[in-house]
């Protein structure tokens, strides 16, 4: 492996897996320092406190769309809002999960 100028590796050895039909071919990864308690406590104090609002959402976009005369700007606005929410859970997630080269 090479270190670069950008702070990425690169790894001539890696070839190209073929996940669910994708294939997924990447040299370079980036090098992330070690993560303390601490820190992984806060991430995941984050993705409990996310993961309440995504609940809370779901259950008001239901309830707003069962009733007849529902404002459609409120609705897009709650949806759009829950998916901001669950990509940033996927990036905490991430951080969580070590970086396995396979």
């Amino acid at each position: 492996m090479l270190p670069r100028d950008d702070g990425l590796i690169y790894n001539p050895q890696v070839r190209p897996a073929v996940t669910g039909g994708s294939v997924v071919f990447s040299r370079y990864r980036e090098t992330l320092p070690k993560m303390d308690e601490e820190e992984e406590a806060e991430i995941k104090a984050e993705i409990a406190g996310l993961t309440e609002e995504h609940r809370d959402l779901d259950q008001m976009i239901a309830r707003v769309s069962e009733a007849a005369p529902f404002d459609q700007l409120q609705l897009q606005r709650m949806k759009k809002r829950k998916l901001m929410i669950k990509d940033q859970l996927s990036r905490l997630n991430a951080m969580l999960v070590p970086d396995i080269i396979a």
